[in-house]
């Protein structure tokens, strides 16, 4: 069929209902709502789509719109939820199962009629967390169920006035319920508030005289203090103690109103210093291979199973900033100094990598300084992948990649990932030609004529459609929550498998071979080149389409995937 998404931005959820309902052979084009109503309007009436799909939309559709054309809105609560904060009511309540809702457009909001419904267990993980995993996959199979059902025309769908449906609405989820009492409130109390509100809109709170909004939060099972005190601080988190306990909060975002130059979302350490340079905040590190059973945060951790190395990493929102990628590269060197056959990279929940991180170097007094000193860490590790050659490295994609996180993953030997990724192997929507390595590594893998298309294209890739492409070598069907244990049970397998030490002689043979052919520092220097002129030129597009990103700010087409006719989606 002919498909048109409106949402009001381009996000996770709506990626993937755009990647996999192009895999189903459906054609399918996407006007952004953040654009206005006439948007709207104009993208229907050249479309003239068959179906209309609102995978995440925080304003109401047009009238017209929905009353001359079958409009579908994928609602993030269970049959008969009401409300523009479902998400946030579920994990604030602890529900143990939630679910998605595919209904009707009408005049009452969440009102119409049911087409799909798909339940799903409330992992205890951060909102943001929650919604590219258990609830993204809910979504997915209720929209494929909605528009097969469509598709075949003898459906009816279930009206909300059904009895066994029982409605209940849901009022907006205001700062006054995230409100956290350090003096009262227990640490689970803490961290439900602050997992409710992990990427948006955070915790509204004070630090150091200044109102500022809390982002992500993990309990801290060792230290303590008077209730509300800064107590240490980690890998650009800070802790904070609770009635109880403390936690660790990894991101802060100052109010615009703050007088701070940069309202957005970065490592918290860095904004408490940029205000209070004087304050001296002890550092708490912890070992790589950290106790299993220890409670408490850091966002790079090495375990040893065996001939099995598991180098695990977690960076909010899935940006690398220099200090993240020059510790990732320490770890990985700590990884290659113990005894292994089989070497994993990431693995658990979530962002795998998305590259470079933007709101730091966006906040950096020189962007385009901070943008080059990034960039070169980002090559350090990827570099130091591909110059393995002593064991097999696989990358484990839980969750999405995008530009150099994609290329992170494609040094490695082989690529799993979680069959709900999605991913974006280019850089052109950021304005950059790009580095990585990955004029090396993509044509390897999915050859010159389709690395061209990914990259000038810059369409978002499904975890089965990279599979095709010989972007991802092993598809993994699991639940968000299975996925680290199914990654451990294969690597075991891997590690076991006869002919492993055959396979990384063929290997260390094949790298000489191309590095005889052409060096890794040739692909290096010329990558470098275009992106030097890219960073350090005051009227390249990077720095104004950065901005907009970092700042949520409107940029580029309302219609940014529609294609001329006659070529492929």
């Amino acid at each position: 069929m002919n498909i048109l998404l409106v949402a009001s931005a381009f996000n996770s959820l709506t990626q993937r209902v755009y990647a996999e309902l192009c895999d189903l052979g459906h054609r399918v084009d996407v006007v952004l709502a953040s654009q206005g109503e006439e948007h709207i309007r104009t993208a229907v009436h050249e479309l003239r789509p068959e179906l209309v799909i609102a995978p995440m939309l925080r304003t109401a559709l047009p009238e017209d719109v929905w009353r001359e054309h079958t409009c579908l809105i994928v609602h993030p609560g269970p049959p008969g939820d009401r409300g523009p904060s479902s998400l946030d009511w579920a994990v604030a309540e602890r529900a143990p199962r939630w679910g998605v809702t595919v209904l009707q457009a009408e005049a009452a909001m969440d009102a119409g009629a049911i087409w799909a419904a798909e339940p799903f267990p409330v992992a205890p993980v951060g909102k943001s967390d929650l919604y590219r995993g258990e609830v993204s996959d809910a979504a997915v199979t209720a929209v494929r169920t909605a528009v097969r059902r469509y598709a075949e025309g003898s459906y009816k769908p279930r009206p909300q006035t059904d009895e066994s449906i029982s409605v209940v609405w849901r009022d907006a989820f205001r700062q006054v319920r995230r409100r956290i009492d350090w003096e009262r409130d227990d640490t689970e109390t803490v961290l439900c508030k602050l997992r409710g509100a992990d990427s948006q809109p955070g915790v509204r709170d004070e630090l150091l005289g200044r109102e500022v909004f809390l982002h992500g939060g993990h309990p801290e099972d060792r230290l303590r203090g008077r209730p509300g005190a800064l107590l240490a601080q980690r890998a650009g988190g800070i802790c904070r103690a609770t009635r109880d306990g403390a936690v660790w909060i990894p991101e802060l975002r100052p109010r615009k109103n703050s007088g701070d130059p940069a309202p957005f979302r970065r490592p918290a350490a860095s904004v408490l210093a940029a205000w209070e340079p004087s304050l001296e905040l002890p550092e708490a590190p912890v070992p790589l291979n950290l106790p299993a059973d220890r409670r408490t945060w850091t966002d790079i951790r090495y375990r040893q199973r065996g001939d099995v190395g598991h180098l695990g990493f977690s960076f909010p929102g899935g940006a690398m900033s220099t200090d993240q990628c020059r510790r990732l590269l320490a770890a990985y060197r700590y990884a290659l100094s113990h005894p292994t056959r089989v070497l994993v990279l990431g693995g658990g929940r979530d962002f795998f990598s998305n590259g470079i991180h933007l709101n730091v170097i966006e906040a950096a007094p020189d962007p385009a300084e901070e943008s080059w000193t990034n960039l070169l860490a980002m090559d350090d590790l990827v570099e130091e992948v591909l110059h393995t050659t002593d064991r097999l490295v696989v990358a484990a994609l839980a969750g999405n990649a995008a530009a150099g996180g994609v290329m992170l993953a494609l040094a490695a030997d082989e690529v799993w990932s979680r069959t709900g990724t999605v991913l974006n192997p280019h850089y052109r929507r950021m304005g950059l030609y790009g580095s990585e390595f990955w004029t090396y590594t993509l044509p390897r893998r999915a050859g010159a004529d389709e690395a061209r298309r990914l990259t000038t294209e810059a369409l978002p890739v499904s975890a089965a459609s990279a599979g095709r492409l010989g972007l991802v070598d092993r598809l993994v069907p699991a639940a968000p929550g299975d996925f680290p244990a199914e990654v451990q049970r294969l690597a075991a397998g891997l590690a076991a498998a006869p002919g492993l030490d055959r396979r990384i002689a063929g290997k260390a043979a094949a790298r000489a071979a191309d590095e005889r052919e052409r060096p890794l520092a040739a692909y290096r220097e010329a990558e470098l080149a275009r992106m030097h002129a890219l960073f350090f030129d005051p009227q390249s597009s990077y720095h104004a389409l950065r901005s907009a990103f970092v700042r949520k700010t409107p940029s580029g087409s309302p219609r940014p995937l529609t294609a001329p006719a006659g070529e492929p989606r």
